[in-house]
């Protein structure tokens, strides 16, 4: 009897054994996470030129109502001051040449400044998707592991179980065994 309690203890231990490594592993899990979570939320500083800091500056201007109705503005008050103001001394008259020829350097000049934002901006969010992928290969990585870990303690619970279980029949029998010889003697 003594063999088969000596066998439970050993179970008992080995299962408290199984804990700690999974513990263990859980805590590395998070430490690892932490590490993740880290780097995405504070990402290195892009050092950026001048002219990336101007193209920026252009293109969040360029791409605001505060530009289309100061642009706005402009445009009704050249039309005004050519049209009415100045209606014989206009130094753009009626059909705007002057204007037009602003508009469209100020056009071929903006243009490629925003569109250099924008690539700038692109290469950014590049990144960022790759982050995506890489975070949800790791989350797929870990979730492949957890269902093998949790196979793997689900397997040794049930041997865990079964061993258990021989132990108490092989106790049992002996209990009924002993029982019977009592009873036999009475």
């Amino acid at each position: 009897m003594d063999n088969y309690i000596d066998s439970l203890n050993d179970l008992n231990y080995s299962k408290d054994e199984r804990q700690k490594k999974l513990r263990q592993m859980v805590e590395d899990a998070i430490k690892e996470e932490k590490l993740i979570v880290d780097r995405l939320q504070h990402p290195a500083k892009e050092i950026l030129s001048p002219g990336e800091k101007l193209s920026d500056k252009v293109a969040l201007f360029g791409g605001s109502w505060k530009f289309i109705i100061i642009s706005a503005i402009i445009l009704a008050l050249w039309i005004f001051f050519n049209n009415a103001v100045m209606k014989r001394m206009a130094f753009d008259p009626y059909p705007f040449i002057l204007l037009n020829l602003v508009l469209s350097c100020m056009a071929a000049l903006q243009a490629p400044i925003i569109m250099m934002s924008q690539n700038r901006k692109e290469n950014i969010d590049r990144k960022r998707a790759e982050n995506d992928y890489l975070i949800n290969l790791k989350s797929e990585i870990e979730i492949r592991n957890l269902h093998q870990k949790i196979d793997l303690l689900m397997e040794e619970q049930l041997q865990s179980l079964m061993e258990v279980q021989s132990v108490e029949i092989k106790l049992l029998q002996e209990l009924h065994e002993k029982f019977d010889r009592q009873n036999h003697v009475l």
